[in-house]
């Protein structure tokens, strides 16, 4: 009896919990749509309020490093005392950004406003993460690759919402998007449930399994000192065309923010195309394989980026996206299985560093469009791609699909 329920709790620890990935997907699409209007606002902002490029990169800054500071405290905190319910109280914190950025109308409430917003962002991403691998199955890449798509299309649908209802309707409709983030927290309630009624079940076998077999500890701290230098190069870049480029647009093609922000919207597409491909092909042909060639195999679009004029800026905007994008799901599985058991602490590491990346990387681009123009911002950054060279250094850890639980134990 107890080997026949033994092996019931195996089967259900291998499949797929795919209604609770689409759920946490979804979630995440409606976060960073929420999280993308900050940023698709720049332009609107900065006129109205006389913002320079260094205020408009302090913005992020501040939204960007509040999420990078809470979130490996918050994953390492819920690696030990598991929150079911946190998901939906951090989509409580980016109601309240958003309910204040509506109404704004001073510099400093629009950086606590974007505080607000990156806190919710800290309590999500590692709680999500850590669902997205309960529910795996053992497809971790698969999972990560789900999970992150839903961001990246929320990121890319926050400027066409921008652009055709809160441009045309003025910073107080974004109050509209309260909406967005009450049926998130709907959502996020009842993956809460699931949870705490499965989840937890599903994810304790598979870190027993591993906590034996990981690699040395020189090579995690060589492994991981990698993949953080990677991530420096892949999010300072972002930072680049995610703060900045509707504004590069305007100030060197002279188009109109509404054109500048459907360009946004098909690079940040783009990105959601990459992310949805990395996780799957990480699964099949190794994580290794796919963070080596996503962010080296980016570098000739990038230092040809700046050279081209506007027809080709938009085609070279999109290789970039997909090809750069597709290594951070790789990026966090390779992490999680290099430090089994700590799901929560390597995925707010991860989310918390590339959000800090990001936000430092705004606020040192917007110094440099300041002093020397925007259109050096994008020659410099050209560059940093080839920092993907130090995926060489990572040691294999895994290959293709991990085994389902009762293969392992079968093994044993």
């Amino acid at each position: 009896m107890n080997d026949t329920v033994a092996g019931d709790g195996a089967r259900a620890a291998s499949q797929t919990a795919f209604a609770v990935l689409a759920a946490i997907s979804f979630s995440h699409l409606l976060n960073d749509m929420m999280q993308s209007l900050l940023p698709a606002l720049y332009p609107m902002l900065k006129d109205r309020y006389s913002l320079s490029f260094g205020q408009i990169g302090i913005v992020t800054f501040t939204y960007q490093i509040t999420a990078s500071i809470l979130q490996p405290l918050i994953g390492r905190y819920t690696d030990t005392r598991p929150r079911p319910y946190s998901l939906s109280m951090g989509m409580g914190f980016t109601l309240a950004g958003l309910a204040l950025l509506a109404y704004a109308h001073t510099y400093p409430l629009l950086l606590c406003a974007a505080a607000l917003i990156g806190t919710g962002s800290s309590v999500f991403h590692p709680e999500s993460s850590r669902v997205a691998r309960m529910a795996s199955g053992g497809r971790h890449g698969l999972a990560q690759s789900v999970f992150q798509v839903g961001g990246n299309l929320g990121s890319s649908v926050g400027p066409l919402l921008a652009a055709f209802i809160v441009l045309p309707y003025g910073q107080s409709s974004v109050v509209w998007f309260s909406l967005a983030a009450l049926a998130g927290m709907f959502v996020l309630l009842h993956v809460g449930h699931w949870y705490r009624a499965h989840g937890l079940a599903r994810l304790k076998p598979r870190a027993a399994a591993r906590a034996h077999s990981g690699p040395s500890r020189k090579h995690v701290t060589v492994a991981m000192a990698v993949l953080l230098a990677l991530v420096f190069s892949k999010y300072f870049y972002l930072a680049s065309l995610t703060s900045y480029y509707t504004l590069y647009l305007i100030s060197r093609f002279h188009v109109s923010v509404q054109s500048a922000q459907v360009h946004l919207f098909v690079f940040l597409g783009s990105v959601a195309a990459g992310t949805l491909l990395g996780g799957p092909l990480g699964d099949r042909f190794g994580r290794k394989y796919v963070i080596w060639g996503s962010i080296v195999g980016v570098l000739p679009f990038t230092l040809l980026l700046p050279h081209a004029n506007l027809f080709w800026t938009g085609v070279l905007t999109v290789p970039i996206g997909m090809i750069l994008a597709s290594a951070f799901p790789a990026i966090v599985v390779y992490a999680q299985d290099l430090l089994p058991g700590r799901t929560g602490t390597v995925s707010g590491l991860f989310f918390g560093f590339a959000f800090g990346m990001g936000g430092i990387g705004a606020a040192v681009l917007g110094q440099v469009a300041d002093s020397r123009g925007i259109d050096l911002v994008y020659q410099i950054c050209a560059w940093l791609p080839i920092i993907g060279l130090l995926a060489g250094f990572l040691p294999h850890i895994n290959r293709g699909r991990e085994p389902p639980p009762q293969e392992r134990f079968a093994a044993g």
